[in-house]
């Protein structure tokens, strides 16, 4: 057999996690028609089947699931060989990859990143505004500021502080239901809900209200579109307080109920924290977003 080209293993470890075409090229940066071509590649270098089709998309084949193992095995040492060599990185010049939700990135980042780019001119920002996890390990990013306590190994990570969140709606969305900014119950079908995301059927759950995804008229899991469906009076909503106060639309109700704040998490790879250009990224963004949230 021929010398194994990682490439073709690293297409079939992505189809193998995701279970589709599709998700294996988003997750690799391709094209599902490449994904495609690279495993039929791979299945005829080795003379056999590694996938099969199912309803929902592809499932291993014995042959497949006895390859898995080894094929995670050379991806977790092709992502130590690359942060082995980004720790050894001792130059400021370069690029810095952050990662952090929607919402956060749209908020809060901008302000901090014009001032990033005064005090360091000679690196450059990737920003990623995404609600999806990236793997810091395999160097989706760099930085990443999350909403939850990172429980992956071999990261650093630091709290840095707590996101209060309140809840909204607008004026002429609580006249139009007979409601009060300072009432103490309401219907979960009034409330703007999420999509996939279970948060706020879980918050609601914690505050004492039997809902269910259906209970929500109107559904969206992009925090910035979600918000702006509560701002035009969409029904009632849930985002930061340093947001929500701030848009003359909307006014704060639910006075009484404690609504849990979210810690925010800065966290990088461990390998990552001897590179000094992200030292001093994470290190400024530690500081100016403690200031921010305080």
């Amino acid at each position: 057999m021929d010398r194994p080209d990682w490439t073709l293993y690293e297409t079939f470890l992505a189809v193998a996690q995701t279970g589709s075409l599709s998700a294996a090229a988003r997750q690799l940066g391709s094209t599902q028609p490449t994904v495609g071509r690279q495993v039929r590649a791979l299945e005829d270098r080795l003379g056999f089947a590694l996938f099969t089709r199912q309803a929902r998309g592809l499932s291993l084949t014995e042959e497949g699931a006895r390859l898995l193992p080894a094929a995670e095995r050379m991806a977790a040492a092709a992502r130590d060989l690359t942060l082995a060599a980004a720790g050894a990185d001792q130059d400021l010049t370069g690029t810095v990859r952050i990662t952090a939700s929607v919402l956060f990135a749209t908020a809060t980042l901008p302000l901090l990143l014009a001032e990033l780019r005064e005090t360091l001119p000679e690196v450059q920002i990737d920003l990623v505004a995404s609600d999806s996890t990236d793997n810091l390990l395999y160097r989706e990013a760099d930085i990443a500021v999350r909403m939850y306590r990172p429980t992956q190994l071999n990261v650093i990570t630091r709290n840095i502080g707590e996101v209060p969140i309140g809840i909204y709606a607008t004026p002429e969305f609580l006249t139009r239901n007979g409601l009060t900014p300072h009432m103490d119950r309401f219907d979960p079908n009034l409330f703007v809900g999420y999509d996939r995301s279970d948060l706020i059927l879980i918050g609601l759950q914690e505050m004492g209200f039997d809902a269910v995804r259906e209970d929500f008229p109107i559904r969206c899991d992009n925090h910035v579109t979600y918000w702006e469906l509560v701002a035009s009076g969409c029904g009632i909503g849930v985002t930061q307080t340093r947001i929500g106060d701030s848009d003359p639309r909307v006014e704060r109700i639910l006075h009484a109920l404690e609504v849990p704040s979210l810690p925010v998490w800065l966290t990088a790879a461990e390998a990552l924290n001897r590179t000094p250009r992200i030292r001093r990224v994470y290190d400024f963004l530690a500081d100016r977003i403690a200031r921010t949230l305080a």
